[in-house]
């Protein structure tokens, strides 16, 4: 699996295990995201890349955790990087309160 579509494997798990204020640590992420076990070395430098993305808020040893107010960024993130449709996004991202204005475009 190359370098992006960990990235989008790792965005997914954050978005479907997304609580207010519940970071999840590296180790929670790697598992519940499936990666065997030869794509792990790149899925750890991938959080490290994501610890620094808007979208990311970093908990430090507590782990990742998505930031609502920039779902806008993320949404592009995974139309444009992930391919995933806008149906699905805004489906997956129900906190984002900007679809009327989203520009998919």
């Amino acid at each position: 699996m190359e370098k992006p579509n960990v990235r989008c494997a790792i965005l997914s798990t954050l978005i479907a295990k997304h609580r207010w204020g519940s970071p999840m640590d590296d180790e929670a992420l790697l598992a519940f995201t499936g990666l065997g076990p030869n794509q792990k070395p790149v899925a750890r430098d991938v959080i490290d890349d994501l610890r620094a993305a808007r979208y990311i808020e970093n908990c430090g040893k507590r782990g990742l955790k998505l930031d609502s107010s920039e779902f806008q960024m993320l949404a592009d993130v995974l139309y444009y990087d992930c391919e995933w449709e806008p149906f699905e996004i805004e489906s997956r991202l129900k906190h984002y309160e900007g679809w009327s204005d989203h520009d998919w475009a």
